[in-house]
């Protein structure tokens, strides 16, 4: 029986997570992490998304992205299959990479939004990858707290906003 449509709005904040299939690894290398970001920044540009956050670990990834039109199945579908499509050529593997398809979560509060941004700044942390956020350079953190220059994808100000019409002081408050 088909999968029903996803539900998209015009406007909409997603938290996106995507897992590997069967424990595979969707970033072997940290080539593989460039090459993803090289593609993300394709798909934000091309689909006129907000990216909130962003990281990427062994096998899953995170997104925080708002939409201004019903594209997010469009973007990831492109997105994932980009992915999956450079992986297998540099790895001589074949198949898909993500598990089923990739989770959505509506985010529709500010304070959820930065639950969001905590839980998934955190996400290296627990895994053991890193001792603080900012130490984990496949994520958003280091950009947004002014430790490292954002990606060109990164709407940096939309998420300090939330904090502080002032940066400075923004960045402090996403620090603590």
């Amino acid at each position: 029986m088909p999968r029903p449509p996803r539900i998209q709005a015009s406007g909409a904040t997603y938290h996106v997570n995507a897992n590997s299939t069967f424990g595979r690894l969707l970033f072997a290398e940290n080539d593989d992490r460039r090459c993803f970001e090289y593609r993300l920044d394709d798909v934000v540009r091309r689909y006129e998304w907000s990216l909130k956050f962003h990281c990427l670990l062994g096998t899953h990834y995170h997104l925080l992205v708002t939409t201004p039109e019903p594209n997010l199945a469009a973007g990831m579908q492109r997105l994932n299959g980009m992915h999956a499509q450079a992986f297998n050529s540099r790895h001589g593997q074949f198949g898909g990479l993500v598990r089923d398809r990739y989770h959505t979560e509506l985010v529709e509060t500010d304070a959820h939004l930065l639950a969001v941004i905590r839980y998934i700044a955190l996400n290296p942390v627990r895994a053991g990858l890193c001792a603080r956020p900012a130490d984990w350079r496949w994520s958003s953190y280091a950009a947004l707290i002014g430790w490292a220059a954002p990606p060109p994808f990164l709407d940096v100000e939309s998420v300090l906003k939330l904090f502080s019409p002032d940066p400075a002081v923004a960045r402090t408050s996403l620090r603590a």
